[in-house]
């Protein structure tokens, strides 16, 4: 009498590799039929089943040319791999905590009337997206060029999406790749940029970059101020720069410090105050206000002036619509006399 396992040993290896005809595909109108390919997530539970019938004498499970199961016998070490039934209609197996290696071709081999048939099955092993590389926060200056760097892994491998967060609402920056090339960076281009992968097998990974752009100073709001003697009078100078602009107040050549003839300077982010608690006559007239940071700097003339005077850009702009009216006046006098 031969043992079990020599039969299972080869007809198994006789089935594979010689029989002309075998293996049996599942869908073919004969048996065993194992079931269609079977697609798990990765740390999921795959269920391997075989139909037979009562004409099978012998049942067998194998990974490639490896026997998992004979029968009740389990052969395979892997303590993952488990019988889960083996009745005269069907015989299945289990694989617990599938991992990627897991995956391919699995055949049930039967024995019938001394002659031994196969079916395949394969198994297809899922894995979430997980983004395993990707570019630290930058800081560059305005103008340079930069390139953001995104690498998922996963099965199906996953789509990697670039998008601006910082962008303005109605506008879109998105980019399908694992490469975000920005050139000639500009200020308004800086921010958050989310990368996400994507395979449809579970919730997307995500991951952000910042991106700092440097750029010189510009004086976005500088005011004239107009206040009578002995009241309080402020000048305020507002300077947007990256990274944030250093200040400093002038009057003619010379540099102003806080408690210099009851000045006081404050500086805070973009925005600088000169304030003067007791305006007096010598107190009026221009002052200079000069932001400045490592790229470069720049300045606003303020001017600081009493009641009645004519300075600020609404008399300034009546000043010169007079002087155009008064020229063309002159014009016509000058035609009409000769």
């Amino acid at each position: 009498m031969y043992h079990p396992a020599c039969w299972i040993v080869f007809s198994a290896t006789t089935a594979l590799l010689f029989i002309p005809g075998v293996p049996v595909r599942s869908g073919d109108a004969t048996f065993p039929k194992a079931m269609d390919n079977v697609t798990v997530r990765q740390g999921e539970s795959a269920t391997l089943r075989c139909t037979i019938d009562d004409r099978v004498t012998r049942v067998a499970w194998l990974n490639r040319s490896t026997i998992l199961y004979a029968g009740n016998d389990k052969w395979s070490i892997d303590p993952r791999v488990i019988i889960l039934v083996n009745t005269p209609t069907q015989y299945s197996i289990m694989i617990q905590n599938v991992d990627v290696y897991d995956e391919g071709p699995y055949t049930c081999s039967v024995q019938t009337d001394n002659h031994p048939k196969t079916s395949r099955v394969h198994l297809i092993v899922q894995v979430p997206p997980q983004i395993m590389n990707i570019s630290s926060d930058i800081t560059v200056n305005e103008g340079s060029s930069v390139t953001l760097l995104c690498l998922a892994i996963g099965r199906p491998e996953p789509t990697v999406t670039w998008r601006h967060l910082s962008v303005k609402e109605g506008q879109v920056f998105v980019s399908e790749d694992e490469y975000l090339d920005i050139s000639d960076i500009k200020r308004d281009q800086s921010g958050e940029y989310e990368c996400s992968a994507l395979n449809d097998v579970a919730a997307p990974d995500v991951r952000k970059v910042t991106v700092t752009v440097n750029y010189p100073p510009y004086i976005s709001k500088a005011k004239n101020t107009g206040v009578s003697v002995g009241q309080k009078g402020i000048l305020s100078c507002e300077a947007s720069a990256v990274p944030t602009a250093e200040f400093q107040w002038f009057k003619e050549d010379t540099r102003l410090a806080t408690g210099l003839d009851g000045m006081r300077i404050e500086n805070k982010g973009r925005i600088s105050t000169l304030t003067f608690f007791n305006v007096s006559e010598k107190d009026y007239g221009n002052y200079t206000c000069v932001a400045t940071n490592k790229l470069g700097n720049t300045n606003a003339s303020i001017t600081l002036y009493g009641p009645g005077a004519v300075i600020d850009g609404v008399n300034s702009a009546s000043r010169a619509l007079a002087c155009l009216w008064l020229s063309g006046t002159l014009f016509v006098h000058f035609f009409i006399k000769f």
